[in-house]
């Protein structure tokens, strides 16, 4: 038996002093200890911590602090009452700059460890300009008995009542504080326990509806651009960073042919229609490419259409109807691209590629397909969406071998 480690999982679990080396993708801190590969959550790296181990697979322990003993250097002090209930943040206790680190750092880390790149490129992360008060999209989950509001409590589904949240933007913010002043006096109770929440320029738009909360349609000016959307729409969540966001991934880029996967309502179409004589956007969603042709319609661009499909059926239909396409964009949701959208663009054979993604373990089991099936690798940009998370944006630009 481990000496650390109880074999009846019943037992009372054991405690170990051990040093973070690093954060790993997930955000967890990276800890050895008597055989034993620890991964540890809300750690800095360089804490030396007492840490309590949680269970364990085979020389695998998962384990949270108990104490710290010897504080990293880059540690600082949550500012937040919630942190380590809520599961919302969990890079709190870094110094900004030792977010951004990080980030890179799981990046390149899935680089090389899954996509077997050996000598990933520079990675340059972009700062957010606002490190609090930037999230301007919300789920808040709802406990009809105990009249919570707020995010699920970390690994449960327990609902952490919260009052104020330091990542929200202020429009959010003063919605939640009116959905909870109503809650509390039994004037309104949600008919579903997740709440969504998004805020444009100048109104928030919710959902489900009530009162004077609607399903708004509300609009945000990015890059001499204006999109309209709602709740019902995804649109990414920290506006501050789309200019440059766009700018990495559409610059200098011009031809004849532009595709745009998982287009939304049109955030990176718009631009694209600019600088090609042809665009072609695919949505699953009807609601929100439905709002990707009001907004080419509004801002006059004729030259790009907007079709609403499953990504891969559309690719499948289509992909042998064009001879040659200039550049294809994709940015899908967390979990990544289909084996059959990747199928689809490989047989489309782009001449540019940029692929923009929410998480690097997804985008890296992807560029293998990518890399191997005749594109090379040529840049990969960092935007840092989600500050006080291990969450990051990245771009990777590839072009055919």
């Amino acid at each position: 038996m481990h000496p650390a480690v109880s074999k009846v999982q019943d037992e009372p679990l054991k405690t170990l002093e051990v040093e973070i080396e690093r954060i790993l993708p997930g955000g967890v801190g990276l800890a050895h200890a008597e055989g034993l590969t620890l991964f540890v959550s809300l750690v800095a790296p360089g804490d030396v911590v007492c840490v309590e181990i949680d269970r364990v697979r085979g020389k695998v322990a998962f384990a949270s602090i108990k104490n710290i003993i010897t504080a990293s250097p880059v540690r600082v002090e949550p500012p937040c009452p919630y942190f380590g209930r809520c599961g919302g943040c969990d890079f709190q206790q870094l110094n900004y700059e030792a977010q951004l680190k990080a980030k890179v750092a799981i990046i390149r880390d899935c680089l090389h460890r899954i996509a077997h790149i050996e000598t990933p490129p520079e990675i340059d992360i972009h700062a957010s300009p606002n490190q609090w008060h930037y999230r301007a999209r919300a789920n808040w989950q709802f406990d009809p008995q105990t009249k919570s509001l707020g995010y699920f409590e970390r690994g449960s589904h327990r609902v952490c009542d919260v009052e104020n949240c330091a990542v929200l933007v202020p429009e959010l913010q003063k919605t939640l504080a009116a959905l909870r002043a109503q809650i509390a006096q039994d004037s309104y109770r949600p008919e579903r326990k997740c709440i969504e929440a998004v805020a444009g320029a100048e109104a928030v738009s919710l959902s489900s509806a009530f009162a004077s909360f609607q399903t708004n349609e509300v609009s945000r000016s990015i890059a001499d651009e204006i999109y309209y959307f709602n709740v019902d729409a995804f649109f990414q969540i920290n506006h501050e960073l789309l200019d440059s966001l766009i700018t990495q991934t559409t610059a200098e880029l011009r031809g004849e042919i532009a595709i745009d996967l998982y287009c939304g309502v049109g955030l990176f179409t718009l631009p694209l229609a600019r600088s090609f004589k042809q665009v072609v956007g695919i949505e699953t969603s009807a609601t929100a490419s439905g709002f990707a042709r009001r907004n080419l319609r509004r801002a006059q661009l004729a030259n790009a259409q907007i079709v609403t499909s499953r990504v891969g059926d559309w690719l499948h239909d289509n992909s042998a109807s064009f001879e040659a396409v200039d550049f294809l964009l994709l940015d899908p949701p967390r979990n990544g691209a289909e084996d059959s959208v990747v199928a689809g663009i490989l047989a489309m054979r782009p001449r540019r590629i940029s692929y923009v993604s929410c998480d690097p373990a997804t985008l890296a089991r992807d560029l293998v397909k990518l890399l191997t099936g005749g594109y090379a690798l040529d840049s990969v940009a960092a935007f840092d969406m989600f500050p006080q998370t291990h969450h990051v944006e990245t771009v990777a630009r590839l072009s055919s071998t």
